[in-house]
């Protein structure tokens, strides 16, 4: 059992069982092919998929896998043809669409442990992926969108493996395991025409990652922006040795194949492939981008202190920022003037503002700065104490 509420302070080893399963072997000579015409590509895709289709990624990558959710969305029509699309991503911390990563991720953490972080086009809330941790997503036309009758889908699939799993859909379109684990969460976006609904499905995703990462540590943000609901959440591998992740997508695609009357087929796709899906790589690149994952942050405010040790005292410093698209808008740093002279102080207000709100530019920045001011050992210690403070906050 976890919460994702309570984080340990560091990553404690937990009890629950890590599978980084391997995608289906398949050959690419046996690649399911979607003819797509380069100038049309959906025209292409109006030829292949009659009825329906079922995909898997063969890819573990984040952002490509996250760039075929936009290329379907915005280049088929899906009248009469829904896919189901199975993904798995190595680990990673995916928010949604108007979500605040500093509000909902350890992100400290997070680089210190190489874990990468994605927004999506999708509302929601944040979520941890692993090869453990099964991403689902349905696409339809507008008037197909109906994400209850997705997560019956996936209900019937589970019956079917496991009968005596306790899972039940709720209100807000999670799945329950035992009444109060979550196993699943939903998102989606629908567009003028189509839909896609994608939720997860926890299988033997690494219960110490998710706490620890899930957990923002940062204190004083003031923000408009949605946040994640935190929730206890289970692996149904802990019920079940036997239900992998292969045995879960089989029972999944096995059902949508039979409600919609299509082949029960699972066919791999790579999603860097531009002969099947052009223009794509173009996409992943985009969501890759700083602009894009920290820029379309909403605008929110940081008002914070600190205590450094300054002979045998403590002293407070406080720190109080606007950012608006990822940038620091408004910057002013309070220290006592006998522990950092004010005249540096207006230095460093005055050379962040404008910048980006991280780490890396601030430590460019500050060292510029630094070779202006007067060589003195002492002070370019508080100063460096200073700015660690400060990046500790970002």
């Amino acid at each position: 059992m976890l919460c994702i509420s309570r984080v340990s302070s560091r990553l404690r080893r937990l009890t629950i069982p890590v599978f980084a399963s391997m995608l289906i072997p398949f050959s690419m000579k046996n690649c399911f092919q979607l003819l797509c015409n380069r100038q049309v590509p959906a025209a292409g895709f109006k030829k292949t998929v009659k009825n329906g289709l079922i995909l898997q990624s063969v890819s573990n990558d984040v952002y490509q896998n996250l760039a075929v959710e936009d290329w379907i969305h915005d280049h088929m029509n899906l009248e009469g043809k829904p896919i189901l699309f199975f993904w798995r991503n190595s680990p990673s911390v995916v928010i949604g669409r108007h979500q605040n990563p500093w509000q909902e991720c350890n992100l400290n953490l997070m680089r210190e442990e190489d874990i990468k972080l994605a927004r999506r086009r999708s509302g929601g809330g944040t979520v941890y992926h692993d090869m453990g941790n099964i991403n689902l997503t349905f696409f339809t036309t507008k008037k197909k969108y109906d994400r209850m009758e997705n997560l019956k889908l996936i209900l019937r699939a589970l019956n079917a493996v496991q009968p005596q799993l306790d899972v039940q859909a709720t209100k807000r379109f999670d799945l329950l395991l035992d009444g109060q684990f979550k196993i699943s969460g939903t998102a989606s976006k629908i567009g003028r025409t189509t839909a896609y609904h994608h939720c997860t499905l926890l299988c033997s995703t690494d219960g110490t990652f998710l706490s620890s990462l899930l957990k923002s540590p940062y204190q004083g943000i003031r923000s408009n922006a949605t946040a994640s609901i935190p929730s206890l959440v289970k692996n149904l591998l802990e019920k079940d040795p036997t239900l992998t992740c292969e045995v879960l997508m089989n029972a999944v695609a096995t059902e949508y194949a039979a409600y919609h009357q299509i082949d029960n087929h699972i066919h791999p796709i790579n999603p860097t492939d531009e002969t099947l899906f052009p223009g794509i790589n173009s996409k992943a690149k985009e969501l890759q981008t700083w602009e894009w994952i920290y820029g379309k942050t909403p605008k929110f405010s940081i008002n914070t202190s600190f205590h450094v040790l300054y002979e045998q005292s403590h002293l407070e410093i406080k720190v109080f920022l606007d950012i608006k698209n990822g940038r620091i808008e408004i910057c002013n740093i309070e220290a006592p003037d006998h522990w950092l002279p004010l005249e540096i102080r207006d230095k460093l207000n005055s050379s962040l503002i404008g910048s980006k709100f991280c780490p890396t530019e601030t430590t460019m920045l500050t060292n510029i700065l630094l070779r202006t001011c007067p060589q003195d050992h002492k002070l370019h210690s508080k100063w460096n104490i200073l700015c660690e403070k400060i990046k500790g906050i970002m």
